[in-house]
């Protein structure tokens, strides 16, 4: 391991004078946008405004600390709170101090997780979520957020329990609703709406916040039935550890595990979405470092977990963010408000956050890939309404762990279909292609060339050993059987089994076998730790079908199997 690519501030590594310009335009664009969306991503958990706050400070430092990516920003995130909020709500009454303490020890159980899955280079796991699925899990969460919202936005009673049951009893209250409330959410809705298709950097939220705040005080909106936050308190909590005790801690276990998963698939999409301009591939591993701290850190001053921002990352890179400096202005803009401004924030209305969060809710369905996915692979469209389907109808952290198995059964199922195939070579070439209509390929006589493409293992082992003995049992005079094997990367133990008794079952029919084209370093170990290779004969495995026909081709057979 290089030590020194561990080092704290890699993500400030070769800043300079000159990029200082950038960086306060972008930090300041980013407190701008950050500050209404923090405080609009706590309400939405049950908490107060000051611990969006808290969460943001936290996971900007500690990614700034630990992170590599030069844009990517953490803090309070809207995709993860519904989920964490769900989950906790099971446990303990939202608001309440038994509430705080487990979303704490919560955070702090996340960033764990994710830290140590980047400091044992786990990023492979931000591969358990396909693309469908993910789109079906935002579309779930999506649904969450705007019914969780739509009280506020029509001045109604606060509903909890389930969503369908919550949506029934906004439906039955809809006559109560307070028509002030209602224009300053959907205002500051179509106001960051229609700035969003001018601009990004626009700070439409802060700015509807503002003018909503106005609009409240102006026209004497709290004695018209206008909630309002009121005053924010005052100054920094010291860290301390969250008082849940071991029994809190178990029962968290398994919602932790799944709010980490989701985190580490959203940072890795978004540090690979904003990759090194210099050409470097992004280090996934040491952001999951720099994310997961943040969640410590947060987790220790009584907020909750964190995650990384695509949008807000956007922002920084499209505003002429050079380093995490960026974020780190932001946060010292952010924490300055929360520790000296809570009075500022008294008059800002709720309607206005929950028409803040009504646009992220929209912005978080992934439209295009609906359509896409629904065009060109109906089965994976399933997918996606099966998942946002048990996202909105059972408990959240039900429905994202439902998302993710059926993501890993559909890859598994993939693995087993797959059927070996025989291959024809292309006339004037070395290349051997699977033959098609409008190319039929050269078949040598006595030969056949067979390929399985994906890995061996016991998903597929059966279906490679009966589909293989299969080609040869129809191949007519066949004399040599040849494996390319250049997409098989891994053999487990029960593929290899299967194997061998493919190559007992090819010198059955009185042909010799040989494999090809084995290009993975794995495989190629497996072929020695599973005694294949002492079988089939170190003289029988080829780096290209060419050779191995040359060899072991009609022509010579009689004497490759005394050989």
């Amino acid at each position: 391991m290089n030590l020194a690519s561990w080092l704290p501030l890699r993500a400030l590594s070769g800043w300079s004078v000159r990029d200082l310009n950038g960086d306060l335009a972008a930090g300041i664009t980013l407190a701008a946008i950050a500050i209404p969306e923090q405080m609009a991503t706590a309400r939405l958990g049950g908490f107060a405004p000051e611990i969006g706050f808290l969460a943001f400070v936290a996971g900007s430092v500690a990614f700034a600390l630990f992170g590599a990516n030069r844009h990517l920003s953490a803090g309070a995130d809207s995709t993860i709170t519904p989920l964490f909020a769900g989950g906790l709500a099971l446990i303990a009454t939202s608001g309440s101090p038994h509430y705080l303490a487990l979303a704490a020890m919560l955070g702090l159980m996340v960033g764990l997780l994710v830290t140590l899955s980047g400091v044992f280079r786990l990023g492979w796991i931000a591969d358990l979520l396909s693309v469908p699925v993910t789109t079906g899990f935002l579309a779930g969460i999506s649904v969450h957020i705007i019914v969780s919202q739509l009280p506020s936005l029509l001045g109604l009673p606060a509903e909890s329990g389930e969503t369908v049951r919550r949506v029934g009893e906004i439906a039955a209250n809809l006559h109560l609703t307070n028509p002030w409330s209602l224009a300053l959410g959907l205002g500051v809705f179509t106001l960051v709406f229609v700035s969003e298709h001018i601009s990004a950097r626009i700070p439409a939220a802060l700015i509807g916040m503002v003018l909503a705040t106005f609009a409240v005080i102006a026209f004497d909106l709290k004695n018209r039935g206008v909630e309002v936050l009121g005053a924010l308190p005052n100054g920094l909590p010291a860290p301390a550890m969250p008082t849940a005790d071991f029994q809190d801690a178990q029962a968290l276990v398994p919602l932790a595990l799944l709010i980490a998963i989701v985190v580490m698939v959203q940072t890795a999409t978004t540090s690979r979405s904003f990759a090194p301009r210099d050409g470097d591939a992004p280090d996934i591993n040491r952001d999951f470092v720099g994310v997961g701290a943040g969640s410590i850190l947060a987790g220790l001053f009584g907020a909750f977990a964190v995650n990384a921002s695509p949008p807000r990352t956007a922002i920084v890179a499209q505003t002429g963010g050079r380093s995490q400096l960026s974020g780190l202005i932001a946060a010292a803009i952010v924490l300055a408000l929360g520790v000296f401004g809570g009075g500022l924030l008294a008059n800002v209305p709720q309607a206005a956050l929950a028409g803040v969060l009504m646009f992220v809710a929209q912005h978080i369905l992934r439209w295009q890939v609906f359509a896409k996915v629904w065009r060109q692979a109906k089965v994976e469209f399933a997918l996606i309404l099966i998942t946002m389907i048990a996202i909105v109808v059972l408990p959240i952290e039900t429905g994202v762990a439902i998302g993710i198995g059926l993501s890993l059964l559909y890859g598994i199922w993939g693995s087993t279909r797959t059927e070996p195939i025989a291959l024809a070579q292309v006339p004037g070439t070395s290349v051997w292609w699977p033959p098609s209509d409008s190319s039929a390929g050269e078949q040598h006589p006595g030969v056949l060339v067979a390929a399985f493409q994906a890995p061996l293992s016991f998903v597929n082992a059966d279906r490679f050993k009966r589909g293989l003995s299969d080609l040869i049992d129809a191949s007519e005079g066949v004399k040599l059987v040849v494996l390319e094997a250049s997409n098989i990367v891994e053999i487990d133990y029960t593929a290899a089994q299967a194997l061998i008794d493919t190559i007992r079952h090819c010198r059955a029919k009185g042909a010799v076998f040989a494999i090809a084209r084995m290009e993975s370093l794995r495989a190629q170990a497996a072929l020695k730790r599973f005694g294949i290779a002492e079988i089939v004969g170190t003289q029988r495995i080829f780096h290209s079908v060419d050779a191995a026909i040359e060899s072991l081709g009609p022509g010579e057979t009689a004497a490759a199997k005394t050989g």
